[in-house]
């Protein structure tokens, strides 16, 4: 068994439309960053390691990023785990911690991204989901519409075809997580919605409507975590969040089967999930608070059957019941998550973090979920990782 690691900071950009402000990524970590030093009280000069993490860019904009912060000359990880970059640079800086290679590490993440749908960056190699695609195609006809929407998008329609899960289930997730986002100040959307505004927005990809899909975004995340010894030698107990679990996985043969479920990930997530639910001796029973990878309303839908919060086929039934939201059984993205939020990609994984350490620290205001105690973040990243963690308040 490794240390005990806790979070001590944490600190986040509101999300940007990319483009909408004048601030470039080193603007944007010194901000994250800075808010995560501040949060914790203390110096850069603390941090023993930093793993930083964002999708575009050129090869060492981690260390331009963290430069903003100081120059101590400590070791610098640049990391890109597609859309699971910022929790993978924070699992990094946790094995440091447990690891006993640091007493103090940070997870930094960043994106300055373009606008519009993603897209191939170079053309002259192999595809890196080029497995994906195929066994897609092999299974659904390629349509004129964003990949990424069709990946979510199939796994949603195999899910109504299997479940009589309806349009009507994947739009409550879109309604709930913009009603969700209007009490959150770094939120790029903050608009609420009614369900029938969801339903007739325009269509991206069937049933995905426009209100259903993240959008790309600018911004950046940032945690410190640290060993039990680190808490108490600096006086950090009051706002100390354990970590009390966390996993990573990657794609299993069973990715490339015959199902867009599964293709998008779902049991990536399950192994992960089971895995830090043996970690931390919690169960999905014991969640109070979720942050999970609603890139697209679906994959929120199969999502709560892979963490276990409903049984296999039941997400439109739990959705339906009220259960993701306050006065239900789970209170899943009360950040608005990532279809509200935004989705700067090196960053979202930090910014679930700092929502789950506000809500423990009951720090969350308008959003907080009352008496949280235990909270799981899920980020997902095709071709593929997927990290899971749980959270609890730390007792000393």
């Amino acid at each position: 068994m490794g240390k005990k690691v806790y979070v001590v900071g944490v600190g986040m950009t509101k999300f940007e439309k990319p483009g909408s402000k004048d601030w470039d990524y080193p603007d944007m970590a010194r901000e994250a960053g800075t808010k995560a030093l501040e949060d914790a009280g203390i110096s850069y000069d603390k941090i023993e390691q930093v793993a930083i993490g964002y999708c575009y860019g050129d090869s060492t904009c981690g260390q331009r990023a963290a430069y903003e912060l100081g120059l101590t000359g400590v070791p610098m990880y640049n990391v890109n785990n597609n859309c699971s970059t910022g929790s993978t640079a924070l699992f990094m800086a946790k094995q440091f911690v447990e690891g006993g290679l640091a007493e103090c590490a940070m997870a930094l993440g960043f994106e300055k991204m373009e606008r519009g749908s993603l897209g191939m960056k170079y053309d002259d190699r192999t595809m890196p989901m080029d497995r994906h695609f195929n066994t897609m195609i092999s299974m659904r006809e390629f349509a004129p519409a964003p990949a990424a929407a069709q990946f979510f998008g199939n796994a949603g329609r195999e899910h109504m075809e299997r479940y009589g899960t309806t349009a009507e289930h994947f739009a409550m997730i879109g309604h709930k997580n913009h009603k969700h986002s209007v009490n959150n100040p770094y939120s790029q959307f903050r608009d609420e919605y009614s369900l029938e505004d969801i339903l007739a927005a325009p269509m991206v990809y069937d049933p995905l409507t426009k209100l259903q899909c993240c959008p790309t975004s600018d911004g950046a995340g940032a945690a410190i975590v640290a060993t039990e010894e680190f808490v108490r030698a600096h006086g950090l107990e009051a706002n100390a969040v354990e970590i009390a679990g966390s996993a990573m996985t990657t794609d299993f043969e069973s990715s490339f089967g015959d199902s867009c479920i599964k293709l998008v990930g779902q049991d990536m997530t399950r192994a992960a999930a089971e895995k830090v639910y043996e970690q931390s001796g919690f169960g999905p029973e014991d969640l109070d608070v979720v942050e999970l990878h609603d890139c697209f309303s679906a994959n929120e839908l199969v999502t709560y059957e892979g963490l276990g919060l409903c049984a296999e086929g039941k997400g439109g039934e739990f959705v339906g019941s009220g259960a993701a939201t306050y006065g239900g059984k789970t209170v899943v993205n009360p950040s608005g998550g990532l279809i509200s939020k935004g989705h700067p990609l090196g960053a979202t994984g930090l910014a679930q973090c700092a929502e789950l350490n506000w809500q423990l620290r009951g720090q969350a205001d308008k959003r907080q979920v009352e008496g949280a105690k235990v909270a799981l973040q899920h980020n997902l990243g095709l071709g593929g990782a997927a990290v899971v963690s749980i959270y609890r308040k730390a007792e000393f």
